[in-house]
């Protein structure tokens, strides 16, 4: 049994940017810019689905059946859950932050929000080094394929079809050209098509109107 996990190192490596980017784009809010605020807020919004939906989707699919078949490793899953846990109180923190900010734009609720994001990120990125030193080597030699690809199904099922469109572009941003041909081809024809006549266009106009100057 061996899965190869190289698709969730990529799906981290937009979490990392984004994290970053959130707190750069906080940042740059003039004091008052509500409107300016609200394209931050709801892009936050889309971030935090995301990531709330890859843990969740980890916490019932892979954690259960690798705790059920490893002995000795069975800390570095049970740390994972507990990382997962730490991450979730700072979505919470963020869940009073960005609309205490949004509301008014205000230069306090501004300091306290990207404090809270710092936070966020710091937690965030610890998870995700130790998570793939540790738990995808074990993921790829104890879980199977079908398993493996419930995380996808799981994420895909629990996220608004719009919202997808927004994760996946920003999953592919990174990617290079070898695995964003591995991504795209793991999608079925009609969403390809879907994705190029509708989802990658969606996404540029996006993600310029998220980080314009």
């Amino acid at each position: 049994m061996s899965v190869d996990t190289q698709d969730m190192e990529i799906v981290h490596r937009a979490f990392r940017r984004e994290s970053r980017l959130l707190m750069e784009l906080v940042t740059a809010v003039a004091p008052g810019d509500t409107a300016r605020a609200k394209v931050i807020a709801d892009h936050f919004r889309d971030y935090r689905l995301g990531l709330r939906n890859h843990h969740e989707g980890e916490d019932e699919l892979l954690w259960p059946p690798l705790l059920s078949r490893v002995d000795l490793q069975a800390d570095i899953v049970l740390r994972m859950e507990a990382q997962h846990e730490r991450v979730a109180a700072t979505l919470t923190r963020l869940d009073v932050a960005v609309p205490a900010w949004e509301a008014a734009a205000g230069a306090e609720e501004r300091d306290t929000l990207v404090a809270a994001l710092a936070d966020h990120r710091a937690v965030l990125l610890e998870h995700l080094d130790d998570e793939e030193a540790t738990l995808l080597p074990l993921a790829a030699q104890h879980i199977t394929e079908k398993e493996w690809a419930s995380l996808g199904d799981h994420l895909v099922a629990n996220t608004p079809k719009l919202t997808l469109l927004t994760l996946f572009g920003l999953v592919l941003e990174d990617a290079n050209p070898a695995e964003r041909a591995t991504l795209l081809s793991a999608l079925p024809a009609p969403v390809r098509g879907i994705w190029h006549i509708i989802g990658r266009p969606r996404y540029a106009r996006h993600i310029r109107r998220v980080r314009a100057a």
